[in-house]
């Protein structure tokens, strides 16, 4: 149906975790994962719907996200094991934008608005410095060149961060088209080959939705714009508490159907 290399196709008719977005709440999202490793079992899918990083202690965070992984993966001994996932958020997009920005017709601008948007966090765990990239910025794209290999170099020093980054997918999907897994929503105008930014910014008439989406049952956002909490539509689910903006951490547990089942927040 789709790029694998862009998608996640995720096992079907199994139980879905998906973790709304951290913004790197580190303390919460341990929380949330002593919970979690109560009830996942190693049949479940677990999809981080992006947002990971920014705001907070990215590194911790990532780091959480990691081991937790890897406990994850010592109890999944077999071919019928589920799927673990980590979606691009609007953050991880802005990170991935500013490591080319000597590519940017504007990087002053852009990396101020980037700024006011929360990387800076993001910066700040991989040995980035705001004044050096401004710096960079009024100097011009070989400057910025040496700014951005610098903080690659950082991402890649810390074990483990790269990688997680380079497997970021853009959404996932069960296998049999049930269910449709996205940071911030779709535009139900077009496919899903066709989102673009839509899928970490989402649109307007993604919460009126009435009708399935593109063939799928349901689609699951964990990026809110009003953090709203649990919001649940004719043919959408958002869980967004607004964890990184003063409320809890939130992971639903979907059934085969996109029936929410059950629920935990740190």
């Amino acid at each position: 149906m789709t790029d694998p290399s862009v998608f996640a196709v995720l096992p079907e008719g199994r139980r879905c975790w998906a973790i709304a977005s951290v913004f790197g709440q580190a303390d919460r999202l341990a929380a949330l994962h002593t919970l979690l490793g109560a009830r996942i079992t190693p049949a479940d899918n677990l999809i981080y719907l992006g947002n990971f990083i920014g705001r907070g202690s990215v590194a911790a965070t990532i780091d959480e996200m990691l081991l937790f992984r890897r406990a994850l993966l010592a109890e999944q001994l077999d071919e019928d094991a589920g799927a673990i996932v980590y979606l691009r958020g609007s953050q991880e997009e802005m990170w991935h934008k500013l490591l080319q920005m000597q590519f940017a017709p504007n990087p002053g601008e852009v990396l101020e608005w980037m700024l006011a948007q929360g990387v800076g966090a993001t910066l700040d765990a991989y040995n980035g410095s705001i004044g050096e990239g401004r710096t960079a910025a009024r100097l011009g794209s070989v400057a910025l060149s040496r700014w951005t290999n610098h903080l690659r170099a950082g991402m890649r020093a810390t074990d483990g961060h790269d990688q997680l980054m380079s497997a970021l997918r853009r959404a996932a999907y069960t296998r049999d088209n049930a269910l449709l897994f996205v940071n911030a929503g779709v535009d139900p105008r077009r496919p899903l080959s066709a989102q673009r930014d839509s899928f970490w910014w989402g649109s307007r008439e993604f919460e009126a939705m009435s009708e399935p989406y593109d063939g799928f049952r349901r689609v699951i956002r964990g990026a809110d714009p009003r953090h709203s909490g649990i919001v649940i539509g004719d043919a959408m689910t958002s869980i967004d508490a607004g964890c990184g903006f003063g409320g809890p951490l939130m992971a639903g547990c979907f059934d085969p159907a996109g029936e929410l089942i059950d629920l935990i927040e740190a």
